[in-house]
């Protein structure tokens, strides 16, 4: 059991933003670097969406250890932890990429990443509410949400853009192979990390106690086993589940594959970008066009309504994908174009996303809210990223870019389907 102290304490503009940022940092680097730099060395699409498929395991289970984070130390000690751990594993990434064992090690130490980065989501998370007065809590979340991005443009954009560079020589011909300027970018972002985690162990207000250091296993599986009750007891539980996890499926079978088709060779299928373009349209334009579609989307829910708003949103996440049909069919080297194309599909991810969220929190509400949140998170990660991502790639390989494209506007009546049968409860009229 944990108890909060509140005396003064740093203010929330010392740590709200760095702790979203380290959240996104060895999220991207496992989740997305990892998508581009194993294409880089020689893997097929089939196996990297499967390798980097399975590396998202951890969030989907991270319910099951949630309860050790909560009775267990503090959540500030488990935060700091996380954060060296991370940056010893990401500079550990660096030095298994010479050797002929590099697929095998840096398999293994992503997913030690992913375990800790899911830990560390947690611990953030409920450091966040413990951390903040209510009405603090309302005004940071704008700020945690775009540093969260920040760190997702300094992953798959600023760092991809610095491989580029490395490769095209600018840099220096001793890290202008492959596995040298990779090399160089899991250093740096090793080193942020444990920079951060040593900041937050100096800055992050301590606002928690220990009462106790035990955990009871037995007494955590009763709890876990009545949350899940109130889970499967909610009204229109069926509906709700089928929205939860085929939702995201077009997007899910997406993520993964439009880095790969835009820096394939035209040979392949694809756009031929460099890591330096990839970086700068996808890596930087890519998630700001994220960024204000979630905005926006927030603020026309927050002003009409989910029910109202729910359709129109539906359509901003699906119909926008077809931009990725139209390149493969006429592709062109014109990065500006590509850009406002890829720009354009992430605001309509970003606008349907946050409807998405917000029928999530919609549903988890009353009892045991937090604890069925988090079971909604997972559900929507297992069916939304996981498991599409994974086949993504076998998919592709076997139909081509073409036909794979089509085939996600295809799988877009999923999601027509289940947001026709799911029931909104929604009070703003």
């Amino acid at each position: 059991m944990i108890e909060t102290s509140k005396t003064k304490q740093p203010k929330p503009y010392a740590w709200v933003p760095s702790l979203y940022l380290g959240e996104a940092l060895p999220f991207s680097a496992v989740m997305l670097i990892s998508v581009i730099m194993f294409k880089e060395f020689g893997l097929t699409d089939g196996q990297i969406t499967v390798y980097t498929g399975w590396l998202g395991l951890p969030w989907v289970i991270k319910p099951i250890w949630s309860p050790i984070i909560d009775n267990l130390k503090t959540k500030r000690w488990w935060i700091v932890s996380m954060q060296f751990l991370m940056g010893i594993a990401l500079a550990l990434v660096a030095f298994t990429l010479p050797t002929d064992f590099w697929l095998q090690g840096s398999l293994a130490i992503f997913m030690l990443i992913a375990f800790a980065s899911a830990t560390h989501d947690i611990s953030a998370d409920g450091f966040y509410i413990i951390g903040l007065p209510d009405h603090d809590q309302e005004l940071y979340v704008g700020v945690r949400n775009t540093f969260y991005r920040i760190g997702m443009v300094i992953g798959q954009g600023g760092l991809v853009l610095l491989a580029g560079y490395m490769q095209d020589g600018l840099l220096g011909e001793a890290l202008q192979s492959i596995s040298a300027s990779w090399m160089a970018v899991f250093i740096i972002l090793g080193v942020l990390m444990f920079l951060l985690g040593l900041y937050h162990a100096f800055i992050l207000p301590k606002v928690e106690r220990v009462v106790h250091d035990r955990f009871d296993f037995g007494e955590q599986l009763r709890e876990f086993g009545e949350t899940l009750k109130v889970f499967v007891t909610k009204p229109h539980i069926i509906s709700a589940l089928c929205f939860i996890l085929l939702f995201r499926l077009p997007e899910g079978l997406l993520t993964k594959i439009v880095p790969l088709f835009l820096t394939r060779s035209a040979a392949e299928g694809g756009l031929a970008m460099s890591d330096v373009d990839f970086g700068l349209i996808y890596g930087t334009l890519g998630v700001i066009g994220l960024l204000l579609g979630g905005i926006v989307g927030g603020w026309a829910v927050s002003k009409w309504g989910l029910k109202k708003c729910l359709w129109p949103l539906v359509l901003c996440i699906t119909l926008p994908d077809i931009v990725y049909v139209y390149l493969s069919y006429f592709p062109t080297d014109n990065l500006w174009l590509i850009g406002s194309y890829v720009c354009i599909e992430q605001i309509g991810y970003g606008l349907g996303f946050a409807a998405y969220t917000l029928f999530l929190v919609t549903f988890s509400r009353g009892e045991r809210s937090t604890a069925v949140f988090s079971i909604c998170t997972a559900g929507q990660y297992l069916g939304g990223v996981m498991l599409p991502g994974m086949v993504s790639g076998l998919i592709s390989e076997s139909i081509g870019y073409q036909h794979f494209f089509w085939l996600i506007m295809a799988f877009c009546l999923v999601t027509f389907t289940v947001t026709a049968f799911v029931k909104i409860e929604d009070h703003k009229e």
